[in-house]
């Protein structure tokens, strides 16, 4: 979740936090709540927050370029959803469904849970492609003062039965998990049920993620956009199934505060938050934002290996 953007060890393959020297990469990197990286053709696309979806793209994963946002104009049903909103989009996902990419991204103002989870597709992520076009597809889901959740910060999820899921919330309650429609993107009905898989005074920003036969939830907890000041670290759970329970390390559950330690600030790399997982010709990448106090605190874009402990536990190494 965006608020105000401010100016390695492998822990011998257990999970602890990993130590964040800086990724030798290059170009434009000012980058805060990244999405999921995705690779079309030889190019890797990410989306972020910033106004009308802010849009990076790299031919190699170390030198990253600044493209154009997304729209122009907010759609208008975000202004007529959350009044005060302005254009800022915070927090987007994306993932490739019925050969189009599905874009969800969060519509709301810092502090408040009136919040809506938005949709837009494109049949590329190619800006040079002539077909390159995203149309907007409404609200996904919505909040208001009282909601359950907070409707921000979607994290999206394809099962191999096909189904996809998409985690989301704020602080309100914690993480929501909810099942979408593969074909249109939304829900897969309209009392289809909103399953809470993690809570904590302070977390947002989720990440689903399998291997083998496990399905591994990321959280933050703490709080971001305070430059150096943000406290934000990330914390994993595990289950059996996609809907949980997710329990720690030590068996307890996310629900009730649990949550093993995966990322903290290390050195210069303040705050690591929404990670993300990619993964490229079978090698596992996390991708996440850190305040980086070489540049006086400036969220920056930072890749890491993502490497698995003999008992099923992830590490980020360099």
């Amino acid at each position: 979740m965006f608020r105000f953007l401010i100016q390695g060890v492998a822990c011998a393959v257990a999970v602890c936090a990993s130590t964040w020297a800086a990724q030798p990469m290059t170009g434009d990197l000012f980058v805060h709540d990244p999405s999921t990286i995705l690779k079309l053709g030889s190019n890797y696309f990410l989306f972020n927050t910033g106004m009308g979806i802010a849009t990076k793209s790299s031919s190699n994963r170390v030198h990253w370029t600044r493209g154009s946002p997304v729209f122009n104009a907010p759609p208008a049903w975000t202004t007529n959803t959350v009044p005060s909103f302005r254009g800022h989009f915070w927090a987007p996902d994306v993932i490739q469904l019925n050969g189009q990419y599905y874009l969800y991204y969060s519509v709301s103002t810092f502090g408040k849970q009136v919040s809506a989870i938005g949709l837009a597709t494109s049949p590329t992520l190619d800006p040079a492609a002539p077909n390159y076009h995203w149309t907007d597809h409404g609200a996904v889901i919505q909040s208001t003062n009282g909601s359950p959740f907070n409707a921000i910060d979607p994290a999206l999820f394809r099962d191999r039965d096909g189904k996809i899921w998409m985690a989301f919330g704020s602080f309100w309650r914690g993480i929501y998990l909810v099942e979408l429609d593969s074909r249109t993107g939304k829900r897969v009905a309209p009392d289809s049920p909103f399953r809470r898989v993690a809570y904590h005074r302070d977390i947002e920003a989720a990440a689903l993620h399998q291997r083998e036969d496990r399905y591994y939830l990321f959280v933050n907890w703490g709080l971001c956009c305070r430059g150096t000041n943000s406290t934000y670290e990330v914390r994993v759970g595990r289950s059996k199934t996609i809907t949980g329970p997710y329990l720690d390390r030590d068996g307890h559950d996310l629900v009730n505060g649990g949550g093993t330690l995966f990322l903290k600030t290390e050195g210069a790399d303040f705050g690591p938050g929404h990670i993300a997982v990619l993964n490229d010709d079978g090698r596992e990448f996390i991708s996440c934002h850190v305040y980086d106090a070489t540049l006086r605190g400036r969220s920056q874009l930072r890749l890491r290996a993502l490497q698995w402990s003999e008992d099923g536990w992830p590490a980020a190494v360099q």
